[in-house]
């Protein structure tokens, strides 16, 4: 029985891939700092002015955008964590970090959207005077803040569910201002002010479907399920045709963190595999059978011949 791990993309990467990814990290920080100093400096303004206009459409924009704040500096702290290399018992480092980081950004947008919600109700059944004319000025300059904070951070790694889930936080914070910019003009012509609160809640729903995808992406992750994008038969197949193999069990496919898919598996080979030195070969064929054809970071096969099945316990396809 032999085992081998190893990364089957081999060399395509190059003595380039570490450089690379340490630049493409160097600038998701750079991004993420404009983005996060864009919205404080603009949460403190719009805090202030939505006690003042009484706008709970400003002031859910606000929560909103503390979640957001809340969320960058996350995204940021895990970025730092992640960047650790693996040691003693951390043998992946601290990669997981960015999914933690993701799920928390997600558990977020779920607490802030009921909070919201609850307030919005009430205001719906008792609306009180809100001053259009502040709630629309304050709701124009928060789209363009946020607009550009947006397209900052739409350049950075979004491949990465860490600034994904930084990214949707200012999508929908957008998405808010815009609605919170349609209430002030509904005020201030026809005095319905009911369109606040109305305008809180389409951002609840934009914020719950943000926090769904979040845990949803975040969950297949911490739960170690294939990524959506993996076919285990498919895989299964390809490996079953190399020569010499008769048969693949034990398959197991995971992500460590986001680009980091990772795949272990035993593989039943002909005993001659084990006599004749062969078995260096095959661990080639199979490394480059999954660089061929499918996206997996890091390998490792098992190689056993038929017979050890009658002594392994706990096997399964």
């Amino acid at each position: 029985m032999a085992t081998a791990h190893g990364d089957a993309h081999g060399d395509a990467h190059g003595t380039g891939t570490g450089h690379s990814h340490g630049m493409s990290a160097d600038a998701d920080r750079r991004y993420l700092w404009i983005a996060l100093v864009l919205l404080v400096a603009f949460m403190a303004l719009e805090v202030v002015v939505a006690f003042t206009a009484d706008s709970l459409a400003l002031l859910s924009d606000a929560g909103h955008m503390l979640s957001d704040v809340g969320a960058i500096v996350g995204a940021l702290w895990a970025m730092s964590l992640a960047a650790r290399p693996a040691a003693g018992r951390w043998t992946f480092g601290l990669k997981r970090a960015e999914i933690l980081s993701a799920a928390v950004n997600g558990i977020t947008l779920l607490v802030v959207s009921g909070v919201i919600a609850i307030e919005a109700v009430q205001r719906l059944l008792d609306p009180p005077e809100t001053e259009g004319l502040p709630v629309l000025v304050v709701a124009l300059v928060g789209i363009a803040v946020n607009l550009v904070a947006t397209v900052v951070l739409a350049r950075a790694n979004r491949s990465s569910l860490n600034i994904e889930g930084a990214y949707r936080h200012i999508l929908t914070d957008l998405y808010g201002f815009i609605g919170t910019v349609v209430a002030a003009i509904v005020i201030l012509t026809t005095g319905y002010t009911r369109a606040d609160a109305i305008a809180s809640l389409v951002v609840v729903a934009l914020m719950l479907h943000a926090a769904w995808g979040l845990l949803r992406e975040s969950g297949i992750v911490l739960l170690e399920a294939a990524p959506d994008s993996t076919d285990l038969d498919e895989i299964r197949s390809h490996l079953v045709t190399e020569p010499h193999v008769h048969d693949v069990h034990d398959l197991h496919v995971w992500t460590v963190t986001s680009g980091l898919p990772t795949l272990s598996a035993h593989i039943v080979v002909d005993d001659s595999c084990f006599t004749d030195g062969h078995a260096p070969q095959l661990l080639d064929q199979l490394q480059a059978c999954l660089t061929g054809h499918f996206d997996v970071e890091h390998s490792t096969f098992q190689l056993e011949p038929a017979s050890h099945a009658a002594h392994e316990h706990g096997t399964h396809t």
